[in-house]
């Protein structure tokens, strides 16, 4: 049985985190999420979900993004809840592992 090749059709990690006003706590998380999944050298993506927040995590978000090529964003007009969230990054996931997180740092 041959090895798959997943560098030609996605990555094989994503990880998926919804945000709700968590403006202290994003860059943090970021910085701790790539040098673990650095380490792994394994292709991975990262999926934030902005949840209709009203602080600047919008904001922060947009910087992330510009920066680096492995950042997708989701912006909820209102917030939906972390369910709602969790299942727009899922649908948006093309990983073959995917992978929640919550944004505040606790999980």
């Amino acid at each position: 049985m041959e090895k798959s090749d997943n560098s030609q059709t996605g990555p094989q990690i994503s990880v998926v985190v919804p945000f709700y006003n968590e403006e202290a706590n994003v860059e943090e998380l970021y910085r701790r999420l790539k040098k673990v999944l650095d380490k792994l050298k394994r292709t991975y993506e990262l999926i934030f979900i902005d949840d209709g927040s009203t602080d600047k995590t919008p904001e922060i978000l947009q910087k992330i993004y510009e920066k680096d090529e492995l950042v997708k964003i989701i912006r909820l007009r209102k917030n939906f809840g972390q369910t709602a969230a969790l299942q727009a990054g899922f649908d948006f996931a093309q990983g073959e592992i995917i992978i929640s997180m919550d944004g505040d740092l606790q999980h």
